[in-house]
């Protein structure tokens, strides 16, 4: 990360550490990608200096005129994070490229389309923490393309912790990332709308699943389960879902994975028409609004893994206050007991149901 001066700022350019007023509360947290309104809000509370990532949202180099100072990793593993965060952002502007190929007619490349999403999932695979923090990046405008690198890298996590193989988790990172590839066949002022669908225009989007299947049906190293999960993700346990209404044993494991991937980080970022969910709130809106459609045995996979805290474990709440979990509730993980730093309050988020974890304060 780097220490740069306000006037240094552009849009694009993500925080690498809270910034906070006189009163030491957040104004705007880490990681967050600055827009023109940011901008404007650290001029508004006479904020100086910031500490940025070197790398923009676009997945370019951040390049300001003038540097207060380089601030050195703390360690190999916060070196590490901003390389990885440099392979998602420009994998992501990569996948970009190739949609707006495919919305010229171009063909499938699932050559190219390996090269971006394998290497970047052998380095996150064994490392959960950063791979569950990625969605942090997503921005409103390119929500579309971080949805499906972010939709791929999830897939195949899901599998390793299921027990498929490791080329099952290739193929099945590869139906993550392709499965909205039929959106390129949807009318552009749909897919960039900034407000809900019409009926009218929400029956053209569903299309998009038996486009995609069109476009990649006759990719011959895709195994068949790749194929039906593009055509299939959006289909439900109980028959609810779309394009055929099939239910439970009629879908492939492949597309009950992609569908929980899909769900979960669409419910966590930032989209043109809806605001983002924490993480943990929208694991227990999964578990309540969806119990029946999706599989639950993948949800408790993803489950498990955002919640693998120990007690001690720092975490950022919902109404602003930082805190430590005391005690960790078995039933319901993602509403341990906690107890604020400010006030040694004890806080049951069992009970406290309007209160919920909003991330987790990694401090290596």
């Amino acid at each position: 990360m780097i220490r740069v001066k306000i006037n240094q700022l552009q849009e694009g350019c993500i925080l690498a550490e809270d910034v906070t007023g006189k009163t030491k509360k957040t104004i705007i947290p880490r990681n967050t990608v600055l827009d023109s309104t940011l901008l404007n809000i650290l001029v508004k509370f006479l904020i100086e200096d910031v500490y940025v990532e070197p790398v923009l949202s676009n997945g370019q180099p951040f390049k300001p005129s003038e540097i207060i100072e380089p601030k050195s990793p703390k360690n190999e593993i916060e070196n590490k994070k901003e390389d990885v965060v440099t392979l998602y952002l420009r994998a992501v502007q990569q996948y970009k490229k190739f949609f707006q190929a495919w919305q010229l007619g171009s063909p499938i490349d699932i050559g190219k389309i390996r090269e971006l999403i394998i290497p970047l999932l052998d380095r996150l695979i064994e490392n959960r923490r950063e791979l569950l923090t990625l969605y942090r990046y997503t921005t409103k405008e390119d929500y579309l393309y971080h949805h499906a690198i972010s939709v791929g890298l999830l897939s195949g996590f899901l599998a390793k912790y299921l027990n498929y193989s490791k080329g099952d988790c290739y193929q099945i990172a590869l139906a993550g990332v392709l499965c909205n590839c039929g959106m390129s066949k949807i009318d552009e002022k749909i897919i960039t709308k900034k407000s809900a669908l019409t009926s009218e225009e929400y029956k053209e989007m569903k299309q998009h699943t038996v486009l995609g299947y069109k476009m990649v049906q006759k990719i011959p190293v895709l195994q068949e389960g790749v194929k039906l999960a593009v055509l299939q993700h959006h289909e439900r346990n109980d028959g609810s879902g779309y394009p055929f209404g099939i239910s439970d044993k009629q879908i492939h494991p492949y597309s009950k994975i992609v569908s929980v991937a899909d769900v979960y980080h669409a419910m966590v970022s930032e989209r043109l028409y809806r605001k983002k969910e924490s993480p943990f709130k929208a694991l227990e809106q999964i578990q309540v609004d969806n119990f029946g459609k999706l599989s639950m045995e993948v949800v408790q996979v993803l489950l498990d893994s955002l919640t693998t805290f120990n007690n001690g474990t720092k975490v950022k709440l919902s109404n602003g206050e930082m805190a430590e979990i005391v005690f960790i509730q078995r039933k319901e993980p993602t509403r341990p007991i906690v107890k604020t730093m400010n006030t040694n309050q004890f806080i049951s988020l069992n009970e406290q149901r309007n209160i919920f974890i909003e991330e987790v304060i990694y401090t290596s």
